[in-house]
């Protein structure tokens, strides 16, 4: 940390909290964010950042936990001091200070807006567990194609009673903190949510319902006398599908794709996330995190309001 703050201790001055930015032609805004669990974003990180960087006036969205201020351009060693900054337990953002507020959420729901990989746990209850994780873990690292790894997996599925679904949702799937509020936040500012998941309706069905969202999309596994056949409905939802979801539903909405907040962690996110106005990775794989310019790696799902210059106490509280 001593390394970190050396080059710019001559720069520190006393923190800036008004809303105006000293910079009127600001281009990008800079977001510093903690684990709101922890709250331990240090004042002095933030005032060293924005003097070095000839930044505005910082604006705290969450005490000791988010800070923005505004830049003319990017910073030319931003990824070293994003590094720092990760050291730290801080995740550092830039993105362009105009559409910052978007109206549109694209979301992937494992590992995503659940804790979990669904057909990991159904995998586990079938007593293939630990094949099928494998499989998984390549795939969301884009070493394998993801649908042929999703036909295999499901295939290793086969007669697995479809009650196991709900014994799943019951009691294996855990909610990743901060979602209901992002969802309910951004509607409640006229947004739309939408859930395009590589897993399974049985699961988005429920997951969308429990968080808010408008709809939902997903694959479809086949059953036959209250089993699983280890099929499931083609054409598979993955990459190309994602983005073609992105495209359909903005067109429906009559919104552009740079209107849209895009989340997701695996390989399978990569095009919505690319073409999203904001793409997050949000504690994603390594290589998947790598592609990508706004990384999450601390925060949880209310990172992506603060991302969009959301202040806490404008968050709308979940119903759930």
């Amino acid at each position: 940390m001593a390394g970190f703050h050396k080059p710019f201790i001559g720069a520190i001055a006393p923190l800036e909290v008004s809303k105006t930015t000293q910079v009127g032609r600001a281009l990008f805004v800079i977001t510093l964010l903690t684990n709101p669990a922890q709250r331990s974003l240090d004042p002095m990180l933030v005032a060293s950042l924005r003097n070095a960087w000839g930044g505005g006036s910082a604006v705290w969205l969450a005490p000791d936990e988010v800070a923005e201020f505004q830049v003319e351009k990017i910073p030319e060693n931003r990824w070293h001091v994003w590094a720092e900054c990760q050291a730290m337990g801080v995740d550092l953002v830039v993105q362009p200070a105009t559409g910052q507020r978007k109206k549109m959420l694209l979301a992937d729901m494992d590992s995503t807006l659940i804790q979990q990989e669904c057909v990991d746990e159904l995998a586990d209850e079938a007593g293939v567990g630990p094949q099928v994780a494998e499989i998984t873990a390549r795939a969301m690292d884009g070493e394998i194609a993801f649908e042929a790894a999703l036909r295999e997996r499901v295939g290793l599925l086969r007669g697995l009673p479809i009650s196991v679904i709900g014994e799943v949702l019951r009691n294996r799937i855990t909610y990743t903190p901060g979602g209901a509020t992002l969802v309910a936040t951004m509607k409640a500012s006229g947004g739309y949510a939408a859930l395009v998941s590589g897993g399974f309706t049985a699961f988005t069905e429920s997951v969308a319902e429990w968080l808010g969202f408008d709809e939902h999309r997903a694959n479809t596994l086949l059953s036959t006398d209250g089993k699983l056949t280890g099929s499931v409905a083609e054409p598979i939802l993955g990459r190309d599908a994602k983005v073609s979801a992105l495209h359909e539903i903005t067109g429906r909405l009559g919104i552009d794709t740079g209107d849209v907040i895009a989340v997701g962690d695996g390989a399978n996110d990569l095009g919505m996330l690319e073409l999203a106005g904001t793409g997050v990775a949000l504690h994603a794989k390594p290589s998947v995190a790598a592609q990508c310019d706004v990384r999450i790696n601390h925060g949880d799902l209310t990172a992506l309001l603060y991302l969009q210059g959301y202040s806490r106490n404008e968050f709308v509280a979940d119903s759930g």
